[in-house]
């Protein structure tokens, strides 16, 4: 579909999807974003959900002016995707040790590493770089400069919620590994510090959201705030690169004899911000739910624990900020899905995936979500499909 386009104060919305079917929360807080008075122009995605200050699936672009709260408070997070040269024949009848080994390498949930990975013994890890990042730690802010040590540890590891590591085969059999992560606790402490600054500066004081606050150009709080948010996406960007070469760590000791080889590695963020050219115009560009788009760019668009993710390359669609998607999306809160499913249903519809089938997952069951298909459908004028995988191991924190 294209899009269908509903007046805002400021700017237009346009939206990849039916308004309609957008829960009204959802809808009030996108009529409060195309009010701001910084706003040039706003992109809704198919996946689109409530969200803190804006919606989940959004695409904001403003002039001299940066909504953190329109980042998101996992600061970088995204997903990472690597072929392998593994097909379906290598892989065991029983994935269950396999999925244990790679749980083993890669801490899940509140867990971190007992000591910070060694960059150096990592197969396939981009060492370059990697000690530029914790030089900079000293130049973050003030309040989670004790945080150094818990970062150190947490680099590598997966988190909670819908983030995620999957063993995945496409159409053709060939095994690949996908990854969902972002910037772990010292992220969330940065974007909830730099919300909290933004909220108390004059001209936020009069906005209809608390959570809308911005940074405004040539200010010393927009110069923190853009220095804290890149090294929270590089942080990011680490700590799926840390991972993936652990998880290819374990493939290369599980399937010694097949010598496995992989691709190269695709890695998008989807909640971060970016300075882009649209209309003559440069503008900062805040992606929360929404990978970037552009013509011939790579990205990874995943449904839920048992619907598969989808390989996709760019279109470079302007009116959509050269966005989309970041996955399916949740059409019901983690509280609604917990209310509503039981640990049965999540077997029944995880049926066929090694995975947890627990009373602590029931909240990412696939029923939560919009169903993948539909989402893909909705922004056939953004992507295209390189390769549709479905997962046969899925790792959950």
């Amino acid at each position: 579909m294209s899009y269908v386009e509903v007046p805002g104060a400021q700017v237009p919305i346009r939206m990849w999807t039916d308004p309609a079917s957008v829960e009204a929360s959802a809808m009030r807080q996108l009529h409060n974003v195309a009010g701001l008075p910084w706003i040039k122009g706003l992109a809704v995605m198919p996946d689109v959900h409530y969200g803190k200050g804006a919606t989940v699936g959004s695409v904001i672009a403003m002039k001299d002016a940066v909504c953190p709260a329109a980042v998101g408070v996992d600061i970088g997070c995204g997903m990472s995707a690597v072929k392998t040269s593994l097909t379906a024949n290598d892989l065991p009848g029983d994935l269950s040790p396999l999925r244990s080994k790679i749980e083993r390498a890669i801490p899940v949930g509140a867990g971190m590493h007992r000591d910070p990975v060694d960059p150096d013994r990592l197969y396939g890890f981009p060492v370059e770089g990697y000690a530029g990042l914790w030089e900079r730690f000293d130049y973050l802010a003030d309040e989670v400069k004790f945080r150094r040590e818990r970062a150190a540890k947490q680099i590598g590891t997966l988190g909670s919620g819908n983030h995620h590591l999957e063993v995945n085969l496409d159409n053709q059999g060939a095994v690949w590994l996908t990854l969902h992560s972002g910037s772990r606790g010292i992220g969330n402490q940065l974007a909830e510090h730099h919300i909290g600054v933004a909220r108390s500066l004059s001209h936020n004081q009069g906005l209809v959201d608390r959570d809308l606050a911005v940074f405004l150009a040539s200010t010393p709080e927009m110069t923190a705030y853009r220095n804290d948010l890149h090294w929270a996406q590089e942080y990011a960007m680490y700590n799926r690169a840390i991972m993936m070469a652990l998880a290819k760590g374990v493939l290369r000791r599980e399937f010694r004899k097949a010598k496995v080889t992989f691709d190269t590695e695709i890695s998008c963020h989807h909640n971060y911000v970016a300075e882009e050219r649209y209309e003559g115009m440069d503008m900062l560009v805040t992606r929360k739910g929404a990978i970037r788009a552009g013509a011939g760019d790579l990205g990874i668009i995943p449904g839920s624990m048992a619907t598969g993710t989808y390989i996709v390359k760019g279109l470079g669609n302007a009116a959509a900020f050269n966005s989309a998607s970041h996955g399916a999306g949740r059409r019901m809160s983690r509280t609604a899905a917990k209310k509503r499913f039981s640990t049965r249903d999540l077997a029944e519809q995880t049926k066929g995936v090694e995975c947890r089938k627990d009373s602590g997952v029931v909240d990412e069951i696939p029923a939560a979500y919009k169903p993948i298909e539909q989402v893909m459908e909705q922004q056939r004028d953004l992507v295209e499909v390189v390769a549709k995988l479905k997962q046969v191991i899925c790792i959950k924190g």
